[in-house]
């Protein structure tokens, strides 16, 4: 079994966000792999472990994203392929480009991770799917295979649902579906030697563009009112009719 993973490389989910000159600064920023993208890794090489197979992580981005496929191959990858990208592309340009990328593999499975921790939109492996006409699951927490057809456990408010869908398919892992291994020292080391395809990116104009970033203003400091009871519910009431003009 062929299982592609894509993943992309975010900031550090404990970095501290600032501007310059109406752009993120990523100056001293730590960068990370996507932690969704990391559990995706690690079912792919689980189910390599139990089924074989080959495991290919694809990223698409500048020669940084480099870091984000040698630790896919240090945890277990068998290759990797970096699309170079502008970092600027929006949700329809990325998954258009990866897309492209990832149908020229040919894969028996995709897997993806749910969401990106720094965009948060959750659009690229949906919009993937419908560009290359493949069934797909989202936010799945259990994945089971057997011969050409995906079990996915997903949860719902209230419950769970279970979806079954026929391979090649498109599947969106959560959190907590896996615990990511570390990479061994020995696993690094051979990351080293791991085949990496490089290849350009197809002009793809975005459909939206960023206009302005900006930091949300501190929010103001709270008021506690104290006392006895009565005393309390009297400023309150007060409170709400004279200051927060409550109609």
């Amino acid at each position: 079994m062929k299982i592609v993973v894509t993943v992309k490389q975010t900031f550090d989910t404990e970095a501290k966000i600032t501007l310059k000159d109406g752009k993120i600064n990523s100056d001293g920023v730590n960068l990370i792999m996507n932690p969704y993208d990391e559990t995706a890794v690690e079912e792919a090489l689980q189910i390599k472990e139990k089924n074989g197979g080959e495991v290919i992580v694809v990223t698409a981005g500048t020669d940084k994203c480099m870091d984000c496929i040698r630790q896919a191959l240090a945890m277990g990858a068998d290759k990797g392929v970096l699309v170079k990208a502008d970092t600027e592309a929006d949700e329809f340009a990325r998954a258009i480009i990866l897309a492209k990328a990832v149908a020229e593999l040919a894969p028996d499975l995709i897997l993806c991770g749910h969401v990106a921790a720094d965009d948060g939109s959750s659009q690229v492996p949906t919009r993937m799917a419908e560009i290359m006409n493949l069934p797909h699951v989202n936010v799945v927490r259990k994945l089971e295979l057997a011969g050409k057809a995906a079990t996915c456990t997903r949860e719902t408010d209230g419950g769970t649902e279970i979806i079954e869908v026929a391979l090649p398919a498109i599947i969106t892992c959560q959190v907590g579906m896996n615990e990511p291994r570390y990479p061994s020292m020995k696993g690094i080391m051979q990351a080293k030697k791991k085949p990496v395809d490089t290849k350009d990116a197809a002009a793809v104009a975005n459909k939206a563009n960023v206009v302005e970033y900006f930091i949300p203003p501190a929010k103001a400091a709270g008021q506690k009112i104290e006392g006895e009871p009565k005393e309390v519910a009297a400023a309150l009431a007060n409170w709400l009719k004279n200051v927060a003009k409550v109609v």
